[in-house]
């Protein structure tokens, strides 16, 4: 199985996981899949709210995660940070990077501040939501068709996590 995250401890109780992937589509296509909430909609989260630098938005992740997040750097097309659940005792960060690579753009996707003892399920949580932005790329629509709520992921979401958590619990973390 190809693993395309990895995971680091940040101190003793939290840690962060980074996932990358190169896509077959330009930066600003690729930079609209990842801030527009009509193409979020398509492969990782129903996004509402204020969609501006400061801002708070809801998300509700095909994870079934849900909770508020703030806008704190957005730099089209290259860089995004949000900060989930803003003044939380859980409180996160988000942050992505794309880069053009000729015809086709990487994109790095960091999230700090997680419960170290947990880091493969959301290194295997991340793996499937970058699959799923290829899946969306490549069909030029939805991901899931069968949908999701905060109370239930969408099916192939969690079949493919499900699949990916034994891989990841077996890698180290740095």
């Amino acid at each position: 199985m190809n693993l395309i995250g990895t995971m680091r401890a940040l101190d003793e109780t939290r840690g962060a996981v980074r996932v990358e992937d190169v896509y077959d589509t330009d930066i600003d296509d690729l930079w609209a899949s990842c801030t527009t909430p009509d193409r979020l909609a398509r492969w990782i989260a129903q996004v509402s709210g204020e969609l501006r630098v400061g801002g708070t938005v809801q998300l509700v992740f095909t994870s079934s995660w849900n909770g508020a997040a703030r806008i704190e750097v957005c730099e089209p097309p290259r860089h995004l940070l949000i900060t989930s659940e803003p003044g939380a005792d859980d409180e996160g960060q988000l942050e992505a990077w794309l880069t053009a690579e000729g015809s086709r753009t990487r994109l790095v996707v960091e999230e700090r501040g997680l419960p170290v003892d947990k880091l493969h399920y959301y290194g295997a949580g991340w793996q499937a939501h970058l699959e799923d932005l290829g899946r969306s790329l490549a069909l030029g629509g939805a991901a899931h068709e069968d949908g999701w709520s905060g109370e239930r992921p969408a099916p192939a979401w969690h079949e493919r996590w499900t699949e990916l958590t034994a891989a990841y619990e077996d890698t180290k973390v740095d």
